[in-house]
């Protein structure tokens, strides 16, 4: 993001005293104005005989931004700075999720349902039976989002309470996208034995494990055990999430380029959870060359430098033609380049230096690994993380609905064919007549995604045998 570029992120409201002189307020808005702001509303809070209060809501392009232009407001003749408000922290006051009842407890009755004396017939019943608590308790319906806040977003290891927030606003998307419940547990330590055992001992009250925010390589091992011992679905979304979309992207991108998945050469930047996550499933798709890389270049069989258990997979499984150097190296006649890595790695030169009709997925966060202004010259299809430009990568196309139909029809586990039938539903719902440079991706907020996913990962489920839900007669899902 440029300096001076506003960000509804960096949004704060100036409360501010101002003398009932004519021009007054016109002097404010000039002042912010050319700070830089981008004024929103301005709201009259109080008037006196010789004042009058007013909130100002701007949005600045950075927390030092928002000091340059409540310096500049104190500036002006006449004005005093009751206040500065940042209006992301206000969002975030108490928390942004709670727990509600789903039924009203008014009457004697109702607690006599609800809880004791009535609630011992159902205790005696899942204890007769364990797999009613699918159907008594929120089980059915709720995941817990676990972290250890060793990789949160582009913030690193910042810790289980700092990472917070984080998994307070995953839980909001849960709900919001696809109606299921979620609630954070963010664990106090690092160890990959206490957080399998940790995880294990409280998942008799959640239907479903989202992993998150947890560094690489500790969370392959970490979701792999899960899944093993475990038999609720475990789904590491910085891995498959960002997988499961960049997938979807590609399908709808190769038809705009007239390529085959065969036919392509693929550079992923970045081996770590998502950049293994993606490679796997756009091999499973019918992808055969991909070019691993990371900070040293290339990853080839036989290197050894800063290798480790999963490089060396990736070394073995990928990179047919043993390509050797750096990034820019592997570049030159890749047909795609998946970014998962840091700001600004690649160049307008690497651009040139790749097939005709390139696509381009730069994916780091808030700053890809080329921004779109300078690579729009030169690909056929550009994709990113961020919600400002077109064609954005957001794991929130994916992980609502995927745990939605798991779910639906208590899955054990989410198996390759239902992450491939997520990525295929996402795709679908841009159909060849929409298709275009800029819209190989649905918006997060186009309410057909989670549904479709849901669904289709529903299919894939029974379709592999690990629904176990009795399936409904034919003529219930054709009504």
């Amino acid at each position: 993001m440029a300096k001076n570029t506003p960000s509804v992120s960096y949004s704060s409201t100036l409360r501010v005293k101002l003398s009932t002189k004519p021009g007054t307020l016109g002097e404010v808005t000039t002042a912010l104005g050319r700070a830089g702001a981008d004024i929103g509303a301005i709201d009259i809070v109080s008037v006196a005989r010789d004042a009058i209060t007013r909130d100002i809501t701007f949005t600045a392009a950075s927390v030092d931004h928002v000091r340059e232009i409540t310096e500049a407001v104190r500036d002006v003749d006449g004005v005093e700075v009751v206040n500065v408000s940042d209006r992301t922290f206000l969002l975030h006051l108490g928390g942004k999720i709670e727990v509600v009842s789903k039924i009203p407890l008014k009457t004697r009755n109702d607690l006599s349902m609800a809880y004791t004396p009535g609630v011992a017939r159902v205790c005696e019943a899942i204890h007769r039976d364990p797999e009613k608590a699918f159907t008594l308790t929120i089980k059915r319906n709720t995941v817990a989002v676990v972290t250890d806040g060793t990789a949160v977003l582009g913030l690193g290891d910042i810790g289980p309470a700092a990472a917070m927030p984080v998994m307070e606003g995953k839980a909001m998307l849960f709900k919001e996208f696809a109606g299921v419940d979620a609630f954070p547990v963010c664990l106090s330590t690092k160890d990959p034995d206490e957080i399998v055992r940790t995880v294990k001992t409280i998942s008799t009250a959640f239907g479903g494990i989202n992993l998150e925010d947890i560094s690489a390589p500790r969370c392959f091992e970490i979701e792999e055990r899960l899944k093993e011992e475990l038999d609720i679905p475990v789904f590491h979304d910085d891995q498959h999430g960002t997988a499961v979309v960049v997938l979807a992207a590609l399908i709808n991108a190769v038809k705009i380029v007239g390529k085959r998945m065969e036919e392509l050469k693929v550079v992923v930047n970045g081996t770590g959870a998502a950049g293994v996550a993606c490679t796997k499933i756009i091999m499973a798709a019918g992808v055969r060359n991909v070019v691993g890389c990371d900070q040293l270049g290339a990853l080839w069989r036989g290197r050894r430098e800063h290798m480790n258990w999963i490089k060396d997979w990736y070394a073995q499984n990928t990179n047919p033609d043993n390509v050797r150097g750096t990034v820019h190296d592997a570049m030159r006649g890749a047909d795609v380049f998946l970014g998962l890595s840091v700001p600004g790695v690649i160049g307008v030169e690497d651009l040139q230096a790749m097939n005709e009709r390139p696509i381009v997925f730069a994916m780091a966060n808030p700053t890809p690994e080329i921004m779109p202004e300078d690579a729009e010259p030169y690909v056929a299809v550009m994709a990113t993380g961020r919600s400002d430009y077109p064609n954005q990568i957001n794991n929130v196309l994916c992980f609502p609905g995927i745990f939605k139909g798991a779910l639906a029809c208590r899955a054990s586990r989410i198996n390759e064919e239902m992450k491939l039938a997520a990525a295929h539903a996402i795709a679908s719902l841009i159909t060849d007549q929409e298709l275009h440079p800029e819209y190989v991706i649905p918006s997060v907020f186009d309410k057909r995604v989670a549904d479709a996913v849901s669904r289709h990962v529903e299919e894939a489920a029974y379709h592999t045998g690990v629904a176990r839900r009795e399936r409904a007669k034919e003529a219930a899902l054709h009504e």
